[in-house]
């Protein structure tokens, strides 16, 4: 059996992210189908180098339901048939270094798609919810909830530096009667007032915000609506009796 060399799998920096959750899927269907036993030791090789490789910090985990835990028994129990004895210690440090996400939903059996879409919207909710938990303890969030353009008074601003603008024009005019203004007249010249310039800084202002929203999944209603803040992750107990089980599976005799 000719097993793909590390360096053939890792991923650029420059890989989207949305593409790591569709490769983990893929090689766990290889890892767990009803294909050849090299075919199933490809694609846990494979899921395990791609885990180890992959750019992003933290790294995405690996989903597997009970059934599939099943199979990964079934596949060390036919390695061990065929002399393979590298597979029941590389199942091992995978569980040691936590790459496993373990669940009740056999999402294997829906389509990949909805399987990539549901790993996306968990994904997702973990960045929201670090984000609020961030935000809890400082000020950022009331700067971003600030309104520019209010909080500098725009208006006032606009109508001074009108006033300003009108009023150096009509002493540029009535000195040009008694003195030579030509050096100066430049200064009335149309050109951007200090309220225009006011007003593209808010306006940028805002459109910096409307991304930030964007990128983070945070919502432009105040943060102070309880009702809509993100229920936290399930702890790690539902985990540690997945976990336990797989150990069951593994340490059952042959």
């Amino acid at each position: 059996m000719r097993l793909l060399p590390l360096p053939a799998l890792i991923l650029p920096p420059t890989w989207p992210s949305s593409c790591s959750p569709c490769l983990l899927t893929l090689l766990v269907g290889h890892m767990v189908g009803s294909g050849s036993l090299s075919r199933r030791l490809g694609g846990l090789y494979c899921l395990y180098c791609l885990h180890e490789t992959q750019p992003f910090k933290p790294p995405f985990r690996i989903y597997l339901s009970l059934r599939e835990l099943k199979n990964i028994k079934d596949l060390i129990v036919a390695s061990k048939e065929r002399g393979i004895t590298v597979v029941p210690p590389l199942v091992k440090r995978m569980l040691e270094r936590n790459m496993f996400l373990f669940g009740a939903l056999d999402v294997n059996e829906a389509s990949v798609l909805e399987r990539v879409n549901q790993l996306m919207e968990l994904q997702n909710a973990r960045v929201e919810l670090a984000y609020k938990k961030l935000f809890a303890n400082t000020r950022i969030e009331h700067f971003l909830h600030m309104d520019l353009g209010v909080e500098i008074d725009m208006d006032i601003i606009k109508k001074m530096s009108s006033e300003y603008a009108e009023a150096k024009k009509l002493a540029i005019q009535e000195a040009r009667t008694e003195v030579d203004v030509q050096n100066i007249e430049h200064i009335i010249e149309d050109k951007k007032s200090i309220g225009d310039v006011v007003e593209g800084i808010a306006d940028e202002w805002n459109t910096e915000r409307k991304a930030f929203y964007q990128q983070t999944g945070l919502s432009l209603q105040h943060s102070s609506e309880e009702g809509h803040l993100l229920q936290p992750p399930p702890e790690r107990e539902d985990d540690e009796d997945f976990e336990h089980k797989l150990e069951e599976i593994l340490s059952e005799p042959n």
